[in-house]
């Protein structure tokens, strides 16, 4: 789906240029023909320029970078802040202080400023003051919120600038070029391409015209912080998924603990049983055993008792020639 469209942008208005007396000879290339003194943009290009502009913008967001709308003229004005504050970006629409980019440690000490005195009229200070000094303070307050309140939140130097008639806003891009920040920019016909970075040819001065492609570019924004926060959501996913998995590991735990109480047993006891088990398996091996020994032990006893049979049979053999000697010599000794 194209992110900006012929039909839209012929509705609009945004093909209309300026009279051929007031043109730039630099944008002849982004003009199609010329109708009654009036040059008409080439809208086929303003399609494939805008294109590269959004996808820019959309990554540079999606990056983590800040833009700053910037429109003074007064038929611009509402249609900045409104689509600068609907996408949450920074913007200048009445007018542009000089050093916003290149001295921006100055400015912001005027925003500190103009905070702090938002700040004692918020909390009745300045109804302790002279009125003399509240009124001064007060038109200084003014001021301060005209200028620089599209800014207020800007701590650092934006990463591109997006602008309506450069011609107009000279000192912004100017400061932008040096500050080296892309410049994406509405460029008309009287207006000069060169310092813009990425130019969309079109009308700069309708109003539908100038809210149709200010309020793409507020889309882009929009669509570059999503993708952000889809990374950041990435890994907490992760997270929630690793203790999801936790927890049921948990569960499981638990679950077999409780089926273990409810057969009457608990992990000690159930631990000492498989205990008592082996035990009582190593008992009945030993019993296996032990009829083998017993015979074992009984041949043995057998043996040692043959052996002392034996020994017994010769000495009582050894005694009895013994005995018959004995007699021999007796008769021996009669003769």
């Amino acid at each position: 789906m194209d992110v900006l469209t012929m039909k839209e942008l012929l509705e609009t208005g945004v093909h209309f240029g300026h009279r051929t007396r007031k043109w730039n000879p630099k944008m002849a290339r982004y003009i199609f023909t010329e109708r009654k003194g009036i040059h008409i943009i080439d809208l086929e290009q303003t399609v494939d320029l805008f294109r590269k502009a959004y996808y820019f913008v959309r990554d540079t967001v999606a990056e983590g970078g800040e833009i700053v709308f910037v429109g003074t003229k007064k038929q611009v004005q509402s249609t900045i802040a409104e689509e600068a504050q609907r996408c949450g970006a920074h913007y200048v629409n009445r007018r542009w202080l000089g050093g916003t980019l290149t001295n921006f440690g100055t400015v912001k000490l005027s925003i500190e400023t103009m905070k702090k005195m938002e700040a004692m009229i918020e909390d009745g200070t300045i109804d302790h003051m002279p009125n003399k000094e509240a009124s001064r303070l007060r038109r200084r307050l003014a001021k301060l919120q005209r200028n620089l309140d599209g800014l207020r939140n800007m701590e650092k130097k934006p990463s591109m600038m997006f602008v309506i008639d450069p011609d107009s806003e000279d000192i912004a891009v100017h400061e932008a070029n040096l500050a080296g920040v892309p410049i994406i920019a509405i460029v008309d016909t009287n207006c000069d391409p060169d310092p813009i970075d990425f130019l969309i040819p079109g009308n700069d001065d309708a109003i539908k015209a100038t809210k149709l492609i200010t309020a793409r570019i507020a889309d882009a924004v929009l669509e570059g912080r999503e993708g952000r926060q889809d990374e950041v959501e990435t890994p907490s996913a992760a997270a929630e998924d690793a203790e999801e998995t936790a927890e049921e590991t948990a569960a499981e735990a638990s679950s077999e603990g409780e089926a273990t109480k409810a057969e009457g047993e608990t992990p000690e006891e159930a631990s000492s049983e498989t205990e008592s088990e082996a035990s009582e398996e190593s008992s009945t091996d030993a019993a296996e055993d032990e009829p083998a020994k017993a015979e074992a032990v009984e041949e043995a006893e057998a043996e040692t008792e043959a052996d002392e049979d034996e020994a017994d049979e010769e000495d009582e053999a050894d005694e009895a020639d013994e005995d018959a000697a004995d007699e021999e010599e007796d008769s021996d000794d009669d003769d």
